[in-house]
């Protein structure tokens, strides 16, 4: 099974079904709350691919709504975010815990 969203070449791809896990979205959405966590709201031109890729992969679907396109994670996607965010808290939950910013 290839696991773009454990790939750090992916953490976009993993971030995406991770907001998508909780509720579906459109792209607009997506880049907003994309923004809010990384500081900067990543273009069309970074999203749209991540989105059209995570699709082919069957990870999400997008439903047509008027003009806008609402994704949410398929059966294999929501395997494959509860997998990649072990793996992640794994791999880099020390890491996270021993930063700087994350002492009392």
């Amino acid at each position: 099974m290839r696991n773009i969203a454990c790939d750090m070449r992916g953490m976009l791809s993993f971030h995406i079904l991770w907001l998508l896990s909780k509720e579906p979205m459109h792209g607009d959405r997506l880049a907003e709350e994309l923004g809010k966590r990384r500081g900067e709201k990543p273009k069309a031109g970074t999203i749209y691919p991540a989105l059209k890729d995570l699709k082919e992969n069957g990870l999400i679907t997008g439903n047509r709504k008027g003009k806008i396109i609402v994704y949410s994670l398929t059966a294999e996607g929501k395997r494959s975010v509860k997998y990649a965010t072990e793996y992640f808290r794994r791999a880099f939950g020390d890491i996270i815990m021993d930063s700087p910013g994350s002492r009392p």
